[in-house]
């Protein structure tokens, strides 16, 4: 069985928890610095690759600052989102805009940082150009429907998904936005998340390369930019598997190689945005132990909650659990992992077999780097913790602050009570 290892000792811990008190969310710098460098290498054949970091997995701009060192743009898809990429030095076309349901003021945005703008509806063409004017260079995303099987329970199967136009839509929309001036084209899908299988993304990519030539055959029209999406999952159970990114890399280069290149249509930017695999598995969170209960089960009750993590209780999904300094102790005890919501889905674990465990106890919950802290929320008036970077050096630094009651109440008026 695979050993998932925490960056930081029990003793590191205990140090880091004097100055910043539990929960916490603490990202690796240099791990995922090393895991960026890792996925640029291995796309380096590709003409012009870029990452489009996923800004909705840890929108955080010290994270997207180390990422843009790093030759990585930013996928957003909301104004916040617009903002955070600006404000960590990513502009223009190394921003990709991809929302629905969109307000006219976030394609004003989006529009004016000079982003690429990738519709999801064949209806947001006439929108875009009320409200914002339609841009040089503008993408689609595709949804395959019953063209593609996949899909899961975080995005759902493509022909349920809210997401992207239909084949026959995608061409249209094309005809009608290069009549209206348009000189540039993108096009994008995104129709799974969190998959192991490299296999599936090589598929993709190359039913990807047979739409680049099907639109340039149909309507003269040649593709700049083609982002494959992402959705490469992580190994959260300790025993699975890490996405082998070299075998990726050349399943894709194959298949571009037989229907790109020898249709004249090299060169094409390929583009990904993925982000639960540039920084999932190198952030933790990190809680202290606050009550132990026997009832009809034995549980552990943390002082961080749903609240900080809300993965496992509202997808069932697993979180591998060290308890710092017990690490060689045998896992012969079996808890229910808890925080403290008044929902009976705020578990971390559940009949989980981990070393008999105490009051005061430091429990690290792994894989927390993506989708951990972001979706953090209030309810119950919880406070969403401090997120903290272990930084190259080894030294810490608090990289957002924790939230108090003051925050929580900053949009309320009493006064007139």
């Amino acid at each position: 069985m695979t050993v998932k290892n925490a960056p930081l000792s029990k003793e590191q811990l205990s140090r880091i928890i004097a100055r910043y008190p539990t929960p916490f969310h603490i990202y690796d710098e240099a791990a995922i610095r090393a895991n960026a460098r890792k996925l640029l290498a291995e796309f380096a054949w590709a003409p012009d690759f870029k990452e489009y970091f996923a800004v909705k997995a840890t929108p955080n701009p010290y994270i997207l600052k180390i990422l843009r060192e790093e030759g990585f743009g930013a996928d957003c898809s909301s104004l916040a989102e617009l903002i955070l990429a600006e404000k960590s030095g990513i502009l223009g076309e190394e921003i990709m805009f991809t929302s629905n349901g969109t307000p006219a003021h976030e394609y004003r945005l989006a529009k004016q940082l000079g982003a690429v703008i990738n519709l999801d509806d064949i209806t947001h063409i006439e929108y875009l150009e009320k409200h914002a004017g339609l841009p040089e260079l503008l993408s689609f995303r595709y949804n395959p429907g019953p063209l593609r099987s996949g899909g899961n329970s975080i995005i759902g199967n493509p022909e349920e998904s809210k997401y992207g136009l239909t084949l026959e839509q995608l061409m249209d929309a094309y005809r009608i936005v290069k009549a209206k001036g348009v000189k540039r084209f993108g096009l994008h899908t995104m129709i799974i998340s969190n998959e192991l299988n490299p296999d599936f993304f090589i598929e993709t990519a190359g039913m990807m390369f047979d739409l680049v030539v099907g639109i340039y055959r149909s309507l003269g029209i040649r593709m700049e930019i083609v982002n494959l999406g992402g959705g490469i999952g992580i190994p959260y159970r300790p025993g699975e598997k890490a996405v082998d990114l070299a075998y990726l890399s050349n399943g894709i280069r194959q298949v571009y190689e037989e229907k790109i290149v020898s249709n004249g249509l090299h060169p094409l930017k390929l583009t990904m945005e993925s982000g639960r695999m540039i920084t999932g598995p190198y952030g933790y969170l990190v809680s202290t132990v606050l009550h132990k209960k026997e009832t009809y089960k034995n549980y552990v009750g943390l002082d961080a909650c749903m609240a900080d993590l809300m993965r496992p209780g509202m997808y069932g999904a697993y979180h591998h659990i060290t308890v710092a300094g017990k690490e060689e102790q045998p896992h012969d005890h079996i808890y229910d992992v808890t925080g403290s919501l008044c929902e009976n889905n705020d578990k971390f674990a559940i009949d989980r077999k981990l070393p008999a465990i105490e009051i005061g106890d430091i429990l690290i919950i792994h894989d927390t780097g993506a989708h951990g802290h972001a979706m953090g929320f209030n309810y119950n008036g919880k406070l969403r913790p401090a997120e903290l970077l272990l930084q190259t050096d080894g030294s810490v630094k608090m990289i957002r602050r924790a939230e108090t009651v003051e925050d929580y109440f900053a949009t309320l008026d009493f006064s007139g009570l």
